[in-house]
């Protein structure tokens, strides 16, 4: 396979990667603070880097072209990701990283679940087991 068949697995791990400092970087930023406010800190640092990389890309043209529709749905990820990390930095706040990133990424089963239901994903066996064995290994956590 040439490498513009594996880019989605790369920039995948790129994003756990990254994901992962969130978690980090995020629980030693939160042991003076409020989480709320951490998190409203940290989306106003989201929202400047990502103007800088869509101003650095040349993208920024793009935006008048959003139709209404697709306006609607990333505002409503927006929204979405925004009560994420409220209710994520809260939850680091009271315990350990490992237990509420794991707990977090439970996400994988709304994600199977919804994809089936509104995206009309198939599910494969192999989704299904891998959900599966995210559950369990969720279940280990909390008992």
């Amino acid at each position: 396979m040439e490498l513009g068949n594996w880019a989605w697995l790369i920039l995948a791990f790129l994003s756990a990667f990254f994901a992962a400092l969130v978690t980090i970087f995020g629980k030693i930023g939160l042991k003076t603070v409020d989480s709320t406010v951490a998190a409203g800190v940290r989306a106003v640092i989201m929202a400047l880097t990502m103007i800088g990389i869509i101003i650095l890309l040349g993208k920024s043209s793009q935006i008048a072209e959003l139709n209404r529709r697709d306006m609607i749905f990333i505002i409503l990820s927006g929204v979405s990701g925004a009560l994420s990390w409220v209710f994520y930095f809260a939850a680091l706040k009271l315990t350990e990283a490992s237990k509420v990133a794991t707990i977090d990424r439970t996400s994988i089963l709304f994600i199977i679940v919804l994809s089936y239901l509104i995206l009309g994903e198939e599910v494969s066996l192999k989704t299904f087991i891998a959900g599966a064995l995210v559950f369990l290994g969720t279940l280990v956590l909390l008992l």
